[in-house]
């Protein structure tokens, strides 16, 4: 018979027995620990691995340094240090625009991204409602590259799936107020993924001069101001048809006085001709005699010289079908601009019901017919809505300077336009800062950009009627 021993006396007797096994008890293992500490270590090798991806230089300048100074001693490495810094600083002396693209955007990207888009990502995303916080989870769409140019930043994004870009463009302002900037645009780069453009200055907050009359005469495109990315407008008039639309003051006649202005040298050389409706007579009338006998103020004058296009888009029509099917501006068939300065005059507040009958079927027989035969139409109005000019939609490419109404810009530009953040109605309605600003909406381009046209004083006009004028 055995006796049983206390629990204390057994372990000691196993302990001491060499002819009895030892009993091991296995440690306990707190496994969620180890797991996060798994997951910790994981994410942090990503994130190595993805900076040293994405930012190579930035990586393997510290990398260097710090090879150098356990190679050759921190002496060296604080030497070198100071020469690459030297070297950079002289180059931004030296050419300033080459050292802001190739270095300055590029640490300025990588600074926005980390302290400014990243660091605000999750709150803007999950306040906004973009992102989505379930079941102690967060779900929100993917930040990417971050590029910067000298007035915005344009950041990169994933959406999450199921998301579309109206879902983005209804929350511009909450993107803007979220990131500290003035606004937010957004503009479809591909198969889920977005591109949010926020301006960290303005540089069309100053008026622009006209600029100088071109050496050679060419039909364009022209250029007639600036864009927002700080490169020129040029504003195509030939093959197509131009509508501006915009409040009063809002810069219609600097548009306007640009384009002629670009044209002038082709003028004299006959290779276009400009066709001016000045029913208000208050803007085109100071250059008419650059215009000639192609001159009409009154409704019936108007008419006459609408149905007068329409006669030589016909004669060409006629002459073109089966030999060509797009305009080579000659001396022979020159390009024509059709000026209309208040198209609505003429369209919707012409009580004569017969003329007004006569003018619109012309304007749309030309925005119809006239671009193959290199007849084209430029019209100005003040109110766009249908009942206005219902023939806006024969006008492929369209303009939206400032406008009263934020419903106004979809009408002007079309459906979706304001939600892409052309934002016609917030322009600045003080001269100097919002004159000749506008969004401008190409045939070939569904996305709206931001410009300015150049203004042209009474001085300009004058001093171009006085040495054109004989070419019209």
């Amino acid at each position: 018979m055995f006796k049983r021993l206390p629990g204390d006396e057994a372990r000691n007797l196993v302990s001491t027995t060499p002819d009895t096994a030892v009993v091991f008890r296995p440690a306990v293992v707190n496994t969620p620990v180890i797991i996060t500490i798994v997951i910790f270590i994981w994410r942090l090798l990503a994130g190595l691995v993805r900076a040293v991806w994405r930012h190579p230089v930035a990586s393997l300048v510290p990398a260097g340094l710090g090879a150098a100074g356990y190679v050759y001693g921190w002496p060296a490495a604080v030497s070198a240090s100071g020469t690459v810094l030297l070297c950079l600083v002289s180059w931004a002396f030296i050419d300033r625009p080459s050292f802001a693209r190739l270095v300055g955007y590029r640490l300025l990207a990588w600074w926005r991204l980390v302290w400014v888009y990243r660091r605000h990502w999750q709150p803007v995303m999950i306040i906004s409602g973009l992102g989505q916080h379930l079941r102690g989870r967060d779900y929100l769409p993917r930040l990417g590259k971050v590029r910067c140019t000298s007035w915005a930043d344009l950041v990169t994004v994933r959406m999450l799936k199921g998301q579309s870009v109206k879902d983005w463009s209804d929350r511009l302002d909450h993107l803007a107020q979220g990131f500290g900037a003035p606004s937010c645009r957004v503009t479809e780069a591909g198969s889920g993924r977005l591109v949010l453009t926020f301006p960290r200055s303005d540089p069309l907050a100053s008026p622009l001069p006209a600029l100088p009359i071109p050496r050679e005469a060419s039909v364009g495109p022209v250029e007639i101001g600036r864009s927002e990315d700080g490169r020129p407008w040029r504003l195509k008039v030939h093959g197509t048809h131009v509508l501006v639309a915009g409040a009063t003051g809002a810069g219609k006649g600097s548009i306007i006085w640009s384009v002629i202005r670009a044209l002038l040298p082709a003028v004299r050389a006959g290779l276009v001709q400009v066709w001016a409706l000045d029913p208000k007579l208050m803007e085109l009338s100071y250059g008419r005699d650059l215009f000639g006998r192609r001159y009409a103020a009154t409704p019936e004058e108007c008419a006459e010289l609408l149905e007068a296009a329409v006669n030589v888009m016909r004669k060409r029509a006629a002459r073109f079908a089966g030999l060509q099917r797009s305009h080579t501006p000659t001396v022979e068939d020159p390009f024509v601009l059709v000026v209309v300065d208040e198209v609505a005059f003429l369209t919707a507040y012409q009580p004569d019901k017969q003329l007004r009958q006569r003018i619109t079927a012309a304007l749309a027989t030309l925005t119809t017919q006239g671009r193959a035969v290199g007849v084209g139409v430029l019209a100005a109005l003040q109110d766009p809505r249908k009942e206005v000019m219902n023939i806006r939609n024969l006008f492929p490419d369209k303009i939206a300077l400032r406008l009263d109404e934020s419903e106004q810009v979809d009408m002007v530009l079309g459906d979706g336009a304001r939600d892409r953040g052309a934002l016609a109605d917030h322009i600045s309605p003080v001269p100097e800062r919002g004159a000749g600003v506008g969004y401008v909406r190409l045939e070939t381009s569904p996305d709206p950009i931001r410009v300015r046209a150049t203004y042209v004083s009474d001085a300009d006009i004058r001093a171009m009627a006085a040495e054109y004028g004989e070419a019209a």
